[in-house]
């Protein structure tokens, strides 16, 4: 039965470029989008750009232009990657919106009447200098838990705890370097330690699919309402602030970190007023939708605790599952810009490299857990070179051209219950499981398993040598047939990681794009092949030291400005 789908990726923050480590997350949530739309699910994926908060309005102060100005620019950079990569989006939005300010606001309000937000004069870090609060973003120090230096006001990269920035030992302003003092100012707090907020979020844990998660969310539920690390969560800031005020709080600001996945609903409703879909169908407890989130694993925090609780408790469905990734290195290190790792998606772009080549190798090496995976560049070259073409489009060219010349492009019919398709066939029911759980690594193991078997097949029948024989030319028909049925059968299963390889073969076989099903509808003689053309050629290590080199210039550029 079709299922009724919600998905979103974790919002980019319109103050940077879109770089690799960023593509990883978007290319695991496509690949599963993809996934099941082909089998003919109803499915809508949502993103936007994440646009408020005080860097933009200092960036945009910096730069003599609007914030308005700013996240316009930054949101066309943004779209104009994903599609570069195929992301593919049924909305694309930004959470400076009217749809994400009314939802704001009416969540925010819900909340309120629940009981579930507070007002409390707090002592905040103040910069003389700059004459305004600072946000957590824009302090430094040491962790007051494991006494890691130049960490965030608001939490710590290297042991993971989270605290108020006034909790910071040896604190600095990242803007003017002076030691910040402390003010006094009112501001608004979602009650997550509510007993009503802890109950819920008990119960929910057992829902979420990764282990790593649910041991998360336990040590930071704790045993009882003792040793739970819960705490409120201060959700305002105060001016000057670029974002949306909050309602009955004059100067008062709704963090980024509230609005910003209320942003997920905002998009969907927009896409929802362009496809007269019914929103509120969609978002409600009673809903026979279900709703997922893919997201890095350094904000479940956030989308484990806060986000569920604020659904729940503002009359919204809660999410089905949250999948979180891990990090992605370069050649075993963090991406650095002084060697040109940091790769963005516009030197990407900018220097021609095959974006299927990023999809399939991230692919290969994605699984469904949080373990960080390493993008390394000789395996990446290797292992395109030797999957791509030399096991996947190889099969294609080596039997297109004789099936074009000797017999007018068709299919022999009988051919397609060849046991050796019928084996592939049977793959399929797999593949999809493992494609399903995001376990993607073992999908392409497996897929890469049925084309070595093609390729036995071609390498034991030689259609090239069948061809020099007329008194074969039964056998090479029923050869050069099986080997395209074959690379059909292997291209719909590639389809949701290759989707611009898969258009170009549906195209190459005058077929209709390939759905799930399509397994066991195979080609037929009324199929009539165009003339093949090169889909994927190889990678050569000079295009990867380009790559590098201009990621290295751009960065060198950036810091002579």
């Amino acid at each position: 039965m079709p299922r009724r789908i919600l998905v979103t990726s974790a919002l980019p923050y319109a103050n940077g470029q879109i770089h690799i480590g960023h593509l990883m997350e978007y290319i695991q949530t496509d690949i599963w989008v993809r996934f099941m739309r082909m089998q003919d699910h109803e499915v809508h994926y949502v993103g936007a750009d994440d646009t408020h908060g005080t860097p933009i309005m200092l960036r945009a102060e910096k730069e003599g232009i609007t914030p308005k100005d700013l996240i316009d620019r930054i949101w066309k950079e943004h779209k104009r990657d994903f599609d570069h990569f195929s992301i593919s989006f049924d909305n694309y939005y930004s959470t400076d919106s009217e749809e994400n300010r009314i939802l704001s606001e009416n969540i925010y309000l819900s909340l309120q009447a629940q009981g579930l937000i507070e007002s409390r004069d707090i002592e905040q870090a103040y910069d003389p200098v700059k004459e305004m609060f600072l946000p957590d973003r824009f302090i430094k120090g040491e962790c007051p838990k494991c006494h890691a230096k130049d960490q965030y006001g608001d939490s710590c990269e290297v042991c993971g705890s989270t605290y108020a920035p006034t909790d910071l030992k040896h604190a600095y302003s990242v803007l003017s370097g002076v030691t910040p003092v402390r003010k006094i100012s009112t501001h608004y707090f979602f009650k997550l330690s509510d007993p009503r907020c802890e109950l819920f979020l008990r119960h929910w844990v057992t829902s979420l699919a990764q282990p790593e998660a649910i041991n998360k969310m336990k040590e930071w539920l704790g045993d009882s309402a003792k040793t739970s690390t819960l705490t409120d969560w201060d959700i305002s800031r105060d001016a000057p602030y670029f974002g949306f005020e909050i309602p009955g709080a004059p100067g008062a600001y709704f963090y980024v970190w509230l609005d910003a996945p209320v942003g997920y609903y905002a998009s969907f409703k927009n896409l929802c007023e362009k496809k007269h879909l019914n929103f509120e169908e969609w978002v409600k407890p009673s809903t026979n939708t279900e709703q997922f989130h893919f997201i890095g694993k350094d904000i479940l925090y956030f989308h484990t605790l806060f986000w569920p609780a604020m659904l729940k408790f503002s009359g919204y469905r809660t999410p089905t599952n949250i999948f979180a990734h891990g990090f992605l290195t370069i050649n075993g290190q963090k991406m650095s810009k002084s060697r040109g790792t940091f790769i963005t998606a516009k030197s990407f772009i900018d220097t021609g490299l095959n974006p299927e080549w990023l999809r399939y190798y991230i692919a290969a090496k994605l699984n469904s857990t949080m373990e960080d995976i390493d993008l390394n560049l000789d395996d990446f070259i290797s292992r395109v070179n030797s999957d791509l073409v030399g096991k996947y489009v190889n099969i294609a060219s080596r039997a297109s051209g004789f099936l074009l010349k000797r017999f007018e492009g068709r299919i022999l019919d009988s051919a397609m219950s060849k046991l050796l398709l019928e084996q592939l066939r049977t793959a399929a029911p797999k593949i999809a499981s493992l494609y399903e759980e995001r376990e993607y690594s073992k999908a392409l193991r497996l897929i890469m398993e049925q084309a070595d078997k093609i390729n036995s097949y071609v390498e034991t029948v030689k259609p090239w040598n069948l061809a020099k024989n007329h008194s074969q030319s039964s056998t090479l028909h029923e050869a050069c047939s099986v080997c395209l049925e074959a690379f059909r059968l292997l291209t719909l299963y590639l389809k949701p990681v290759l989707p611009v390889t898969a258009n170009a073969v549906e195209r190459f076989f005058n077929i209709a794009p390939l759905t799930w099903k399509d397994v066991n509808k195979p080609l037929n003689k009324a199929n009539t092949i165009t003339i093949y053309k090169h889909l994927i050629t190889r990678v050569d290590s000079k295009q990867i030291e380009v790559l590098l080199t201009a990621n290295r210039d751009s960065i060198q550029a950036k810091e002579a400005c």
